[in-house]
């Protein structure tokens, strides 16, 4: 079958393990069920595996992609989640110490078919196209995560989000404002900010810019480069949510800030099969369109890897058959 995969690791050129090609046909274990993909999308995941990065070698080759929308076998409509885990084990399965990712160890969505476990078709609502459920699995449960389940926030209240144009940032200002809250977004470039507002946010500055009032919670994927603006942005007894660290994983903690303003961390690592669910609903509810910066076919794949190693786009990047 048709796929688009990491033929090796390669930390200095990942790019040079791209491979677009045939790979075989999968097997379909008890309990598992094969998805026709309609429709895939990139994640930063994606170059991390292309680099070596939390797969061991001897997985290679590995068909990429975490994310995907499709049908199965007798024409229902699914969205894929990415997180395999036992559920049982925590009632929370992102809990599970021995959970993995599509492409971490089991092969992925950038092919004609992709296998999962059953519980990780989720039905796809009639309000969304292929493409734009394609984009659920991981930004925006991520972000969905980040904003109902761990922050605490309340419509009304105003939220931060550092970095204008990532696919959870995006997703993080259309769940945002749409469930009523105050949003403000912070971005390198006045193009990045103007995606931000475009997509409803209430206010955009310049990265590290002071800003007019403090804010009950920020919105953390950037690290390194954000972390010490974040920590001044904050209420007394505001929070931080944390879901990545693009610009590096080590900034000062700033811990006299910490325990004197009563400020809370709070880690946040993608969502449950039940929280997809609800996202679903939610989004199709709403009627949220989320932001696709770029689609092209699967077998161009490598101008999509390209656009996101360069941060030459803004919102998700998705491929179709």
């Amino acid at each position: 079958m048709f796929a688009v995969y990491a033929a090796e690791p390669n930390a200095d050129a990942p790019l040079d393990s791209l491979t677009v090609g045939e790979r075989p046909e999968p097997e379909v274990p008890d309990g598992w069920v094969a998805v026709s993909v309609a429709a895939a999308s990139l994640n930063m995941h994606d170059l991390w595996t292309l680099r070596g990065v939390g797969i061991k070698p001897e997985q290679f080759p590995m068909i990429l992609g975490c994310d995907g929308a499709g049908t199965l076998e007798d024409g229902t409509e699914v969205v894929l989640h990415s997180v395999i885990g036992d559920a049982s084990l925590h009632g929370d399965e992102t809990l599970d110490p021995k959970r993995t990712l599509l492409t971490e160890k089991h092969q992925g969505t950038f092919a004609d078919t992709v296998v999962v476990p059953k519980r990780n078709a989720v039905p796809k609502p009639a309000g969304l196209t292929p493409v734009q459920a394609s984009v659920m699995g991981t930004a925006w449960l991520t972000a969905y995560r980040m904003l109902f389940v761990k922050s605490g926030l309340r419509p009304g209240q105003t939220m931060l989000v550092q970095g204008a144009s990532g696919g959870v940032s995006t997703a993080l200002v259309q769940l945002g404002t749409a469930a009523g809250m105050r949003v403000w977004v912070t971005g390198r470039t006045e193009e990045k900010r103007a995606v931000a507002e475009k997509l409803g946010a209430h206010a955009t500055f310049p990265s590290g810019e002071r800003l007019p009032e403090r804010v009950d919670a920020v919105f953390e994927t950037v690290g390194d480069a954000t972390w010490s603006h974040s920590m001044r942005a904050l209420k007394p007894g505001g929070v931080i949510v944390v879901s990545g660290s693009t610009s590096g994983p080590n900034p000062g903690a700033d811990l006299q800030r910490l325990f004197f303003l009563q400020l809370r961390v709070v880690g946040s690592t993608m969502g449950t099969r039940e929280e997809l669910s609800d996202l679903l609903s939610f989004v199709a509810n709403a009627g949220i369109s989320p932001e696709i910066g770029l689609e092209l076919p699967m077998d161009q794949a490598a101008e999509g890897f390209r656009a996101m190693l360069d941060g030459d786009t803004s919102g998700k990047i998705v491929f179709t058959k």
